[in-house]
């Protein structure tokens, strides 16, 4: 998609394929009906036309709504942007932390689940997923400080998983740091291009994905026979 090359419409935003995905699932249940919609809508204009070209009109227009109804959820659009980006971290870090992937002891077995259950993730949520990784600089300095500290978590997740199959011999001798930021980089790339319409499910993806990580860490034979 062409991002801020030209200005889309909400009418446009609303009725464009590529936009639909599952992110209406993510927001807090505490949070009321209207502030969920706003949200919604809010991924779908920062993922088409940026936080900045994007005005708290566009936002209240998907869902109806008069502008001045988003400040009545919402004391600021940084905020809405910053609940996004924030739920969106929270999300995918308890995904791949789940305890039916912490209890896999083999090495081999819990990076596919790792890298499967990441790419699953940003596959079935690409729009919020998009905005995520996109729009990090809008927000304010404290704010992205507290994102990026949900990001090391992630981070060192991901390393964790790769060095304890270097440790016990199940993964070959790499650089623990530059394999898992393929891996991460590999996963995050979809939210460019992916549409749940296309010829992959997330679950296929997912599959795919970790299927390639596990050929970064595999031994080859030569070092096998050595």
């Amino acid at each position: 998609m062409a991002r801020r090359q030209a200005r889309f419409t909400t009418q446009d935003v609303a009725d464009d394929p590529r936009l639909r995905d599952h992110s209406p699932e993510l927001w807090r249940e505490d949070l009321g009906e209207v502030q969920r919609r706003l949200l919604s809508s809010a991924v779908r204009c920062f993922a088409t036309n940026g936080f900045h070209a994007t005005t708290t009109r566009d936002i209240a227009d998907g869902v109806g709504l008069s502008p001045a109804a988003l400040y009545v959820h919402f004391p600021s659009k940084e905020l809405v942007l910053f609940e996004i980006i924030r739920v969106g971290h929270e999300r995918v870090l308890a995904r791949v932390r789940d305890p039916s992937i912490l209890a896999l002891e083999s090495s081999a077995d819990r990076l596919r689940a790792i890298v499967s259950a990441y790419t699953v993730w940003h596959a079935r949520h690409h729009v919020t997923a998009r905005v995520c990784q996109m729009e990090l600089n809008a927000l304010t300095a404290e704010h992205y400080g507290e994102i990026v500290e949900l990001r090391h978590q992630t981070n060192g997740y991901f390393r964790e998983a790769v060095a304890r199959g270097v440790a016990d011999g199940a993964f070959a001798q790499v650089d623990v740091k530059r394999v898992t930021r393929a891996m991460l980089s590999l996963s995050i790339d979809l939210v460019r291009w992916y549409r749940l319409d296309g010829p992959d499910s997330p679950e296929q993806l997912g599959e795919f994905y970790a299927g390639l990580a596990l050929q970064l860490v595999t031994p080859s034979h030569d070092a096998a026979g050595e």
